[in-house]
């Protein structure tokens, strides 16, 4: 099933699986695993709790015979993660983590934003030597904008950024490999350790010198009764930079792809911007940037005619479950103007990704700021290669072509977002 051509466009692979059936047996996924087609059926699994996000272990295990030992850093703190804890630890942990993604912690992080997005677009048209020029969407914009938000929020020094998307790079490669290797886990190991390694030369000075930033916060409520302890609060941080990362890369990179390849949408959205949050959920349902998730079985549980036996691996196919026909009108169709109900992309129930708010503020920013500063941007000739991850769908590289708007003529984008 998971082969090159499924990696460029795994969309009639899901065509054909739902077609088959609504549940089915793979081999490729860590021995073995059931994978679940359908909208309706991927929504249920998501939220209920005989479905265990507790698989971190397991998948690291599944990497060789030395795992067991070799791994052992990187599954205690992968297990500490809100990704792969039920309740009660999760719903403590993400009572914690919710102060940083309120509405009034997002609206004061919007115009530092704004100023990273401008940033990065300034340096985009000051490369350019002719008009119309060409950049590569993926490394100059979409790679570095997450990673620089991410540091904002967490409050740590942006200049950092090149080491964090490293290790992201690396940690994404483990989740997105169905049976990874050893040397796969390996360099994850030594991302996700890295990642902790300098959160915790971070604590002294800023339990020293809190401020209002995320790390902050989740000093204070280590502080305060011990509410999360270190090596959770450790866990939570390295979380935030791959998890956040990749989700918005790719959503950035994938629905700019789709607009370009839909150039009356694209217009569509220029000429009126107010259509921006259907558009980011549409984009999020036709290419999702989280193709499928994984849960183990705390009991057996049938399905479909099927027993599935405690402790199996579950995969919920969430690229297939967002284009299913029994959901949504025409879903191998891109249409801003949809309005069908919630796509899966976030997941669902009590995990649905808690910096989902996040990530659409972040797109809304971007998108309107390049359709402001980039109008006439096009696709280039240049062959497009997708990723080989297999969970978070990627374009390794995006060449666009553009002409700037000169100085002066640009919409301001506060106009834009009040439009």
């Amino acid at each position: 099933m998971i082969n090159s051509a499924f990696l460029n466009n795994p969309y009639p692979a899901y065509q054909a699986l739902r077609a088959a059936g609504a549940l089915h047996w793979s081999e490729e996924f860590c021995g073995g695993a059931w994978l679940l087609t359908r909208y309706a059926d991927v929504a249920n699994v998501l939220r209920d709790p005989r479905f265990s996000v507790r698989r971190a272990g397991g998948w690291a295990n599944s990497s060789g015979p030395d795992a067991l030992t070799e791994l052992r850093e990187f599954k205690r703190i992968f297990s500490r993660s809100l990704l792969f804890v039920d309740a009660p630890q999760h719903t403590r942990l993400r009572q914690i983590m919710n102060a940083g993604f309120k509405p009034a912690a997002l609206q004061s992080l919007a115009p530092r934003i704004e100023r990273i997005v401008d940033r990065l677009l300034d340096n985009v048209v000051a490369s350019a030597d002719c008009a119309p020029a060409t950049f590569d969407f993926m490394q100059d914009f979409a790679r570095p904008l997450p990673a620089l938000v991410i540091a904002e929020m967490l409050g740590i020094d942006s200049g950092d950024r090149a080491q964090f998307v490293a290790w992201s790079d690396d940690i994404a490669d483990f989740i997105g490999s169905p049976t990874p290797t050893m040397e796969i886990a390996r360099r994850a190991q030594t991302g996700l350790g890295a990642m902790a390694d300098f959160f915790r030369a971070l604590l002294p000075q800023r339990r020293r010198q809190p401020g209002d930033d995320l790390l902050s916060q989740l000093i204070r409520a280590e502080a305060h009764g011990g509410i999360i302890t270190t090596k959770e609060l450790l866990a939570q941080c390295c979380t935030l930079l791959f998890a956040g990362h990749e989700t918005t890369r790719n959503l950035l990179g994938n629905g700019m792809l789709a607009l370009l390849q839909h150039p009356s949408q694209w217009r569509a959205l220029q000429q009126d911007p107010a259509l921006m949050p259907l558009a980011l959920r549409e984009l999020l349902r036709f290419d999702s940037p989280v193709q499928y998730s994984g849960r183990r079985l705390k009991v057996d549980v049938e399905l479909h005619g099927q027993l599935m036996k405690k402790g199996a691996l579950v995969i919920p196919l969430i690229g297939a479950a967002n284009r299913d026909p029994e959901k949504f009108s025409a879903p191998d169709e891109l249409d801003i103007r949809r309005n069908e109900g919630s796509h899966l992309s976030f997941g669902h129930g009590p995990h649905v990704c808690i910096g989902a708010t996040l990530t659409y503020l972040e797109a809304e920013i971007a998108l309107r700021s390049v359709m402001r500063r980039l109008p006439e941007l096009q696709l280039t000739d240049a062959p497009r290669s997708w990723g080989h991850n297999a969970v978070y769908r990627s374009l390794d590289a995006l060449p666009l072509r553009f002409s700037p708007v000169p100085t002066g003529q640009a919409v301001p984008l506060m106009s834009m977002l009040r439009g």
